[in-house]
């Protein structure tokens, strides 16, 4: 009796903490089919649903839709993405698997990259893409990835580090009898072998910088060029009389991609991060 009472009040309390977490997201929805005068009242959800505010959400910005803001965040995505893959799995292989001077040193220079606050670079980065004529456009997102230097680069290269020393160094010895060179020995053995810690980085590089709004507002100025993140913030500007409904309805569309990516993906995600530090 003693087992089944104890997993009953666990499931209960699993349960009520569940609701009280799901809640706010429940409420969101309903606010979000909601007009503003009902807003205020009580229920969840209104009498009448206003479907008509993500249709009319949709299209807030005047001369623009959020299609082409869509387009443009995942355009940014996937350049992102490539350059920080190219980079990390690059740098992480080299701090593995060759020897090279002042090797410890690097790796203790990058751990400390991990401790410094981000704050701290954001008017120094600022003042130099300036000064190379940068603002207003996408390479200050593209750049820094390409040398392993954007947000959670030195994060990457070291869950990198961590998971390629899992990989047994007689599969090296192999390979290298078969005649490949290092970086044979990258692309064919390694890098096929590293697809969860990959993935991993996929999910956290995909979430980090589709919640980039400060990043994305120093940097983008034109209406053309604008993410998401930063066409919400048009739909407050756009209208005298706002039209909560509408924002709550984009701003629950914008988190869709990110939710779809990680419900997707997860199971590479807990795998690479499970796995990471396990020697061979």
């Amino acid at each position: 009796m003693n087992i089944k009472w104890n997993a009953t009040v666990r499931h209960t309390l699993m349960i009520v903490f569940s609701i009280v977490m799901v809640y706010p997201l429940i409420w969101w929805v309903g606010a979000s089919l909601k007009s503003n005068a009902e807003l205020g009242s009580p229920g969840i959800f209104p009498s009448v649903p206003k479907w008509s505010n993500y249709t009319d959400g949709w299209h807030a910005i005047p001369g623009r839709t959020f299609t082409d803001f869509y387009l443009n965040t995942f355009g940014l995505e996937a350049m992102v993405l490539i350059a920080t893959l190219f980079s990390t799995t690059l740098v992480a292989f080299g701090f593995a698997r060759l020897d090279f001077p002042l090797k410890n040193l690097w790796f203790s220079i990058l751990m400390m990259t991990l401790m410094m606050p981000s704050q701290v670079l954001i008017i120094p980065q600022y003042a130099m893409f300036h000064q190379l004529g940068w603002v207003n456009t996408y390479l200050p997102f593209v750049v820094p990835h390409l040398v392993a230097s954007g947000a959670g680069g030195s994060f990457f290269v070291f869950l990198l580090i961590q998971f390629i020393r899992g990989i047994p160094k007689d599969l090296d010895e192999s390979a290298k009898i078969d005649g490949c060179s290092w970086f044979g020995i990258f692309w064919r053995v390694v890098l096929p072998l590293t697809q969860p810690a990959i993935v991993t980085i996929m999910i956290f590089c995909f979430l980090w910088n589709w919640d980039d709004f400060l990043g994305h507002l120093l940097y983008l100025n034109s209406v053309d060029k604008y993410t998401v993140g930063l066409a919400l913030r048009m739909i407050n500007d756009a209208q005298s009389a706002q039209e909560w409904g509408q924002l709550l309805a984009m701003s629950l569309v914008s988190i869709l991609p990110a939710t779809i990516v990680f419900t997707f993906l997860q199971r590479y995600f807990v795998e690479g991060i499970a796995t990471t530090g396990i020697k061979g």
